[in-house]
C-alpha cells in the first residue's frame, strides 16, 4: 500500500466519527429558536399604575389632535395631562421616545433567529398549517407550537413559525396534525398568507426548512 492511500485511509477515518455525528439530529424544543434577548432599559417598570394611564390618555388626545389639529378639547386635554406628569418629575417627550425604542426592539426580538442552530440538523415536535396541498397531501406548511395558532389565536413570533417545504407531502387530517420535522435549519425571513374563512392574513416567518423526514407524533 502506498503512503498517499495509508494517508487517505487515515483522513477517511478520521473523518467517520464527525459525519456520524452531523447525521445525528439535535432534538430541540421552540424555546430555543428564539435567541436570548439582551436587557434593555424600561422606564416604564417605575411609573405607577395612574402615570401609566395618564399616558395613554394623553396618546389618545395627540392622536385625536393629528386627525384633527383643531380640537380644541383635545388639545386641552393633553396640555392638562402633559402639566400633570411633568409636575411629578416626568419628561412625557422623552418616555414616548422610549416607547418607541420599546417597541421596535421587541419587534426585532419576535423575528431574531438563533445563530447557533442554523445549518444545523434538528428534530422539532409541531403542529401542520397547510399551506399547499398536492394529491390530497400537505407539500408545504407552516409548521407551529400551539393549536390554533394564526387561524383561531394571533400567530405566534416570527421566530416561534417554522416555513416547511416538503414535495414527497404528507398526509394530514384538517388542520393542526402533530408531526415530528428532521432537517437542517435555515434563516430565512418570509411572508406568508394563511387563509381564514373570510379571507388570507400575513404572517410572518424567520425560519425556513426542508425536512429529510415528517413524521406524525403522538402527543399523549
Amino acid at each position: 500500500m502506498t503512503m498517499i492511500r495509508r494517508f487517505a485511509m487515515l483522513l477517511m477515518f478520521c473523518a467517520l466519527p464527525a459525519l456520524a455525528q452531523a447525521s445525528d439530529p439535535r432534538e430541540i424544543t421552540w424555546e430555543v429558536l428564539a435567541p436570548p434577548a439582551p436587557e434593555i432599559d424600561n422606564p416604564f417598570e417605575n411609573l405607577s399604575y395612574d402615570q401609566m394611564d395618564t399616558l395613554r390618555q394623553i396618546l389618545w388626545f395627540e392622536a385625536d389632535l393629528e386627525a384633527d389639529s383643531e380640537n380644541a378639547e383635545a388639545r386641552a386635554g393633553a396640555a392638562e395631562l402633559r402639566e400633570q406628569l411633568t409636575a411629578e418629575g416626568l419628561d412625557v417627550d422623552a418616555l414616548f421616545a422610549a416607547r418607541i425604542k420599546i417597541m421596535d426592539y421587541r419587534e426585532a426580538a419576535a423575528t431574531a433567529v438563533n445563530d447557533d442552530l442554523i445549518g444545523t440538523t434538528v428534530r422539532l415536535p409541531g403542529y401542520v398549517l397547510p399551506l399547499e396541498y398536492k394529491d390530497r397531501k400537505a407539500v408545504e406548511f407552516l409548521l407551529v407550537p400551539t393549536v390554533g395558532a394564526c387561524i383561531h389565536t394571533p400567530p405566534p413570533p416570527g421566530n416561534q413559525i417554522v416555513h416547511v417545504m416538503y414535495p414527497e407531502g404528507i398526509a394530514v387530517d384538517g388542520l393542526y396534525t402533530p408531526v415530528w420535522i428532521t432537517g437542517t435549519m435555515i434563516a430565512q425571513s418570509s411572508v406568508q398568507d394563511v387563509g381564514y374563512v373570510d379571507g388570507q392574513a400575513p404572517v410572518v416567518v424567520s425560519y425556513s426548512m426542508q425536512p429529510v423526514l415528517v413524521e406524525e407524533y403522538d402527543w399523549e
